[in-house]
């Protein structure tokens, strides 16, 4: 069954460490995808999705910039990150590990994501809405991002972790449909 991802109901954000103290988080906001999902089958799952890395933002305007950069994500050069499913891994009726490649500047990497199925729901417009939940960790360096600065009393300005977190609802299409006409509010 394919279900189309409902982005203003979904979110990627993701965390790195700042000058090994704190914390930086961000977020994309854009992005677009379809998941084949069969709730009596989920380990036949298939993910494709498409993130607008242009989307990015940290809430400082010169960071994001920065991030956008050739130093980082080079957004003229590599509009989109993307992330397309191998094979799913159920561990139980609420838990599974979604394996798959993230390609971050024309870089491909297998990465595994530990999902969370929040639930499956009638919304009040008719439509079937699927709910779930991932994280991953990776390390930035293995996609190309090793722009750093090394700070005076040891270490580096950005850490190598990213942390992922990932919230998405899912609208099941009609039978033969490509598109969701309308996405509710």
């Amino acid at each position: 069954m394919a279900w189309k991802i409902d982005a203003p109901h979904s979110r990627v954000v993701f965390s790195v460490r700042h000058m090994m103290i704190a914390h930086v988080h961000g977020q994309f906001e854009k992005l677009d995808g379809v998941v084949n999902f069969n709730p009596d089958d989920p380990a036949s799952t298939t993910v494709d999705v498409q993130i607008d890395a242009a989307s990015i933002t940290t809430r400082e305007p010169q960071r994001d910039a920065h991030l956008k950069s050739p130093d980082f994500l080079d957004v003229e050069r590599y509009p989109y990150i993307t992330f397309k499913s191998r094979r799913v891994e159920v561990v139980d009726g609420e838990h599974a590990r979604l394996i798959g490649d993230l390609t971050i500047r024309d870089v491909t990497r297998e990465v595994v994501l530990d999902v969370v199925y929040n639930g499956l729901v009638k919304s009040p417009w008719g439509t079937n809405v699927a709910g779930f939940s991932a994280s991953t960790r990776i390390n930035r360096k293995d996609w190309g991002l090793t722009w750093n600065v090394p700070l005076e009393a040891g270490g580096w300005l950005v850490g190598d972790i990213i942390n992922i977190n990932i919230d998405v609802e899912l609208v099941q299409q009609p039978e033969g449909a490509a598109e969701v006409e309308k996405v509710e509010a």
